[in-house]
Order: structure tokens, then sequence, then C-alpha cells
């Protein structure tokens, strides 16, 4: 069990209540003012709010049974979401509970967003902290934790200003602005300034209708055509296509990620990034990584493109950076930066102090050397052991990744495969067309806990033979 302890020095009125939720304990009730006539009482008061691990045996009172939340939501929610069918009410480390007391391991991590696990004491102790101070104030005014992050990501990455959103497809959306906003900066005399985009085979950048016009698959664009025009789409890795393509007056920017996550953990060669960024010099066009998935340690790297030693000059990320609540993030260089000004774009919530407080706990953890050279070690141990365990599987084409970011192509469809884990106590994704397992498990598990995923895999292979022969 951990405790978050917060001291408050507030006035209380004599008519305040206390929340059943918390323990208020009044450490020096000696102080008195008037105020208007009244009498104000001054206290001290500590606040301690408790978190326990979940006990996996107990079933907690109270709490509806999977069947009946399930009912309800087919009633009450859009259906959009083709859901598994678990209902889950708590989570520790790297293990989450349903509703019912059963225990599953998390490989999926909220899809690679609590990159710290479940509960974080660091992370708990920086929420409640700033709940109790400043939740929201917009971005009318200035806040402490928004500089303070944004300070923190300028000096540790290759970029000189911040832009706040809360979600990756809304950080790709500012980006599209951002990238045509500059080609009219710098072309003030154009006619027609460039405003087209390139993107690649398998990419995904987000939902809203900027960045799904960006996002390659048609099933997720088709039923709402017309999106935003302008994309070209290209073979993901091709050199001599891509060179042809982009063009100095029509190209704004290419979007590519270093490793396609949703694509099917597909990762760039150091020569395609490389040619990106001198073609983009070249023609004056902006290079964008969308780094939203592969991001922040998960490759063992704090950002995915260092491996390769190649900086682009706009790069968007999202989801494990306030360790599960909303938050995205355009970094710029100054040279896109200086072509923005006031009112060209914003967000009420964006930038939160309540979300960057939380951000900066991650962004204390995961950037420590320690940290980063544990999550490659791991992720080295991982692909070991799964080639071990189920590589000489007649289904398994390839196990890949960077980190604890990895794909197992399969030769058949993975859901059996996933659907068969799930039952086993084991949560993982599936990626690219639906043939890939997509594993990316919080940071900090352990070799003991990969080892126990790995196992499971392995047990519940046969699965696809089955499937198969159905």
């Amino acid at each position: 069990m951990s405790s978050v302890h917060v001291c408050l020095n507030n006035p209380l009125s004599p008519s305040s209540t206390l929340r059943r939720s918390f323990n208020l304990h009044i450490e020096t009730p000696s102080l008195l003012g008037i105020s208007n006539g009244r009498r104000t009482l001054y206290a001290t008061a500590c606040l301690n709010a408790e978190v326990e691990a979940p006990d996996s045996n107990a079933v907690k009172p109270g709490l509806p049974k999977s069947k009946e939340v399930m009912e309800t939501e087919a009633r009450v929610l859009v259906g959009t979401y083709a859901r598994a069918p678990v209902v889950l009410s708590s989570g520790k480390g790297c293990k989450l509970y349903d509703v019912e007391g059963r225990e599953y391991l998390d490989m999926s991590a909220g899809i690679a967003v609590n990159a710290l696990g479940h509960g974080d004491e660091d992370w708990l102790k920086a929420v409640v902290e700033q709940a109790t101070t400043l939740t929201h104030v917009s971005n009318m005014y200035y806040s402490l934790p928004q500089v303070e992050l944004a300070k923190r990501l300028v000096a540790s990455s290759f970029a000189d200003r911040v832009f706040f959103s809360n979600s990756g497809t809304e950080a790709n959306e500012a980006a599209i602005k951002f990238a045509r906003k500059f080609q009219r900066y710098s072309h003030p005399d154009a006619k027609e300034p460039a405003t087209e985009f390139i993107s690649f085979t398998n990419s995904f950048h987000g939902r809203t209708m900027g960045a799904l016009a960006l996002t390659s698959k048609d099933h997720y664009r088709s039923p709402f055509e017309p999106v935003m025009p302008g994309v070209t789409f290209l073979e993901y890795g091709n050199i001599q296509v891509t060179k042809e393509l982009i063009q100095q007056g029509k190209t704004a920017a290419v979007f590519v990620e270093p490793i396609q996550g949703e694509g099917g953990i597909y990762s760039a060669t150091k020569e395609f990034l490389q040619f990106l960024r001198i073609a983009c010099d070249d023609a004056g066009v902006l290079l964008v990584f969308d780094e939203v998935q592969c991001g922040l340690g998960r490759t063992g790297y704090l950002w995915a493109h260092e491996a390769y030693d190649i900086f682009p000059d706009m790069m968007t990320l999202a989801k494990p950076l306030a360790g599960g609540l909303p938050i995205g993030v355009v970094l710029v260089t100054e040279k896109v930066a200086s072509a923005i000004n006031y009112g060209d774009h914003g967000s009420t919530f964006a930038g939160g102090p309540l979300v960057c407080n939380a951000a900066l706990a991650v962004v204390d953890k995961i950037s420590n050397p320690s940290f980063l050279a544990s999550v490659s070690k791991k992720g080295l141990y991982l692909k070991e052991i799964l080639k071990q365990k189920i590589g000489g599987s007649s289904h398994v084409r390839e196990i890949r990744g960077l980190g604890l970011i990895i794909g197992i192509e399969l030769d058949v469809s993975a859901n059996p495969l996933v659907d068969a884990c799930r039952n086993a106590g084991l949560l993982v994704l599936t990626a690219g067309k639906g043939n890939v397992v997509r594993l990316v498990p919080p940071l900090i598990i352990t070799e003991q806990e990969l080892d126990h995923a790995a196992e499971i895999l392995y047990q519940a292979l046969p699965v696809l033979d089955q499937n198969n022969s159905d």
C-alpha cells in the first residue's frame, strides 16, 4: 500500500464538510481571523490518499457483473468499439483485474499509454498534489507545470518550442496547420504556396479529418470521404518512388513514423530517414516524425529517431506522456515556430496544470538513462525468449521491433491467438492487417513477467491450427 500525503494551508469556514473519501486531519486549529464580521478558522490540513494493490482473489462488493456492464454499454454508448468481453475495474503495476476478480498480465498498456504501469506512486503523487492545487485555467493565462514541462521537453530533444494539445490526432492536426502556415510564411510572394502532404503505406496518424487523411488504411477513411485533399501515399521505405514526389512549391510536409505501430511494427531504415531529411531540406519541405506510439522510451531511446541519429522539423507525441491522462504535443524547431502567430491555433484544455504535472513525473522517470537501458535490455530479452518459445511455429513469419514495441507476424489472423491469450490471463493487441500480435507492455515490466507472457503465447499457439482447420 502507498500513501500520498498533501498538506494544505487553507481557511475553513464553520460550515465546511469533509468528504468520506479523504481523511482530513487538522494539526494546528489555533489561528483565528475575522473577515467581514465572520470568524474564520485557519488550519494546516493533511490529505492522505491511500492506494492499495488489488486483491486478485477478492471481488469488490457492489460492483456490477461483466454481463450487466456489457449489456448496459450496448444500450447507452455509440457503437464505435468492438471491445473484448472484459470489464476491467482496477490495476497495479503490470496487472489488471476485472470485476469478477480475475487477474491479467497487461502487455497492451492501454495501447502503449501506461508506460509506468498502473498506479505508479510518483505519478499518483503528482496528480493528487496538482488536483488539490490547480487543475485548469485555460491558455488565457500562464501556469507553472505547463512551462516546466515545455522546458523539460525542449531540453531533452531537438526542438526549440512546444505546442500542447489533448491527443495524438490533435497533435498531428496542429502539425498539418503549422506546415501549411510555414510554407505561406516562407514564400509570401508565392501565388499558390505548397499545401500538399506525403504519407506512407501502413501509416496511422489519427482519426480526425486531417490526421485521417494522412492514414493509409482505406477502411478508416472511406466512410468519411471526402477527407482533406492533397495527400499522396507512398511505399514505406521506398527511396526511389519518394524521391520523385517530394516537390518544391507543392509538398508542404512529409509525415512518417520511425516505427509504425498500428501499421504492423515496421521500422524505417536509417538510409530511408536520411534520404527524407536530405530531400526535404533540398525542396524546402518540412519533415514530421509521428512518435505518438513509438516515442518516449518505448524503443529504449527517449525518442525513437535517436536510434537513427536523424532529426525532424516537427515531432508529434502523445500516448505515454501523461501516464494515462489525455495530452498531445508538437515539438518544433525555431524556424517552424517563427511562422506561427497569436491566434493561429489553440485549445481550451491543452497543457492544463493537472496533465502537465503528471507528465513531468513520467518524463522524469523515463528520461533516466538507467531506465532507458533497462527498456533496451528487456526488449532484447523479450525477442530472444519469443524466438525460443514460438519462433519455430509454422505460423510465425517474423518477430520484429525495437525495445518494448514488438510485433509477431503470423501467416493467419491473430484474433484467435489474442482471444486465447486473454482467456489465459494475458492482454495483447493486434496490428497490421490483423495478422500481427502487438506487444507494448508497461516499460516497468519485469523479465519474470515477460517469461510468463511468452509461456502463455506458447501454450495458446495450437488455437491457430484449430482455427485454420475449421
